[in-house]
């Protein structure tokens, strides 16, 4: 799931890290909202209201918002510098530290909040823009641009293209194409969706540690993903060493 990529990552592949994501993101969107009334897995919203208070003079507020811009773009750069430094030193799974990271800063805004040592809501919403920031990155590089999970108006956008594509004969011969990226942006939409119905529901009965429960699903994906690669490697070597013999 994180491990595959170029050629070898397959459909199941991107179907796979799509419906995990998309899950996770959905948690933190709607505890972000909950907990700070922010929004925390894009910044569309954020930069019309930075312009907005730009342009009333509010720029103590215009900046706050800028810094959610930018946390969320720090995040992708982030993401992007340790994909070319794993890529660099050819190792096997260039997505373990991005994801390591994004795991990291949900434990540890949720750590610190029950200590009472993090109750300022904008730096909750710019850790947690951070760590949106590294996630659509990476699914973004993993996937080779095909999926993205934290937000959903360009997911809504895509699906409406390639609804309409099906109303022409002249596309028949990617009828199945358009069909199946039909069927991944909507497990996309159904797992954000599903996310954010669970995050509400844990969060009114634990609040911030609800961002505990992404956080733990991204290291049991990776976790399963090492697992399962190493049982791929051991059935090959004993398959080799069964031909050899």
């Amino acid at each position: 799931m994180f491990r595959h990529q170029g050629k070898n990552r397959t459909y199941k592949h991107n179907l796979q890290i799509a419906t995990t994501l998309s899950f996770v993101a959905g948690i933190v969107n709607v505890t972000g909202v909950l907990a700070i009334q922010q929004l925390t897995t894009n910044v569309t919203g954020h930069f019309a209201l930075f312009i907005y208070d730009v342009f009333n003079f509010e720029f103590f507020q215009g900046v706050v918002y800028l810094l959610y811009i930018v946390s969320f773009l720090l995040g992708a750069v982030v993401s992007g510098i340790l994909i070319e430094l794993a890529t660099a030193s050819k190792k096997l799974n260039v997505f373990i530290m991005p994801t390591v990271l994004e795991a990291s800063v949900l434990i540890v805004v949720a750590v610190l909040h029950n200590v009472s040592l993090l109750k300022s809501s904008n730096v909750i919403a710019c850790l947690l823009l951070f760590a949106m920031g590294l996630q659509n990155s990476f699914v973004t590089k993993i996937s080779n641009t095909i999926v993205r999970t934290t937000h959903l108006t360009g997911l809504f956008t895509d699906l409406g293209i390639e609804l309409s594509q099906l109303l022409f004969v002249s596309q028949a011969p990617y009828r199945k194409l358009i069909k199946s990226t039909i069927k991944l942006r909507l497990y996309i939409i159904s797992f954000f969706f599903a996310g954010g119905i669970i995050g509400g529901v844990l969060y009114s009965y634990i609040k911030l540690n609800t961002l505990l429960f992404p956080a733990f699903i991204l290291l049991i994906g990776l976790i399963f993903d090492h697992l399962r690669f190493r049982m791929i490697m051991m059935r090959r070597k004993y398959r080799h060493q069964k031909n050899g013999a």
